[in-house]
């Protein structure tokens, strides 16, 4: 099923159309479920648990946008095409979006903010995502 605003990313060179081989749509998938279920593992580092939420959102907001035949090289535009890939609410998209600020301050500046909060958002959307 085309999606017009997806179509125009790729006449901008924001996204690739590519269809996606149905191992890579499964290894995505269950990356992002098995990552979302350890994320939930209280025992865990925040650090540890705030990763894991980050990147099996990722992972499933990338098998959505992989299995309408797309591919983006930008981490933060499979958050923001999740309105038209999976019709999330912008409200719920941007809990994601803040998140991949978050883990870029982790990444490049070496400090993650213990947002227990943001965590637990990420967490309920990811679920929402699976």
């Amino acid at each position: 099923m085309p999606h017009k605003q997806l179509d125009n990313l790729v006449s901008v060179g924001k996204l690739k159309a590519e269809v996606a081989a149905e191992t890579e749509l499964y290894g995505l998938f269950g990356s992002g479920c098995a990552r979302l279920l350890d994320a939930k593992n209280e025992t865990l580092t925040f650090e540890s648990r705030f990763d894991l939420a980050y990147n099996a959102a990722h992972s499933l907001a990338l098998a959505a946008l992989r299995f309408h035949s797309y591919r983006s090289e930008s981490r933060y535009l499979v958050f923001q095409v999740l309105e038209h890939t999976v019709e999330l609410p912008a409200v719920q998209w941007r809990i994601l979006d803040k998140a991949h600020g978050a883990r870029n301050r982790a990444e490049y500046e070496g400090y993650l903010d213990k947002d227990e909060q943001l965590l637990a958002s990420v967490i309920r959307t990811t679920e929402e995502l699976e």
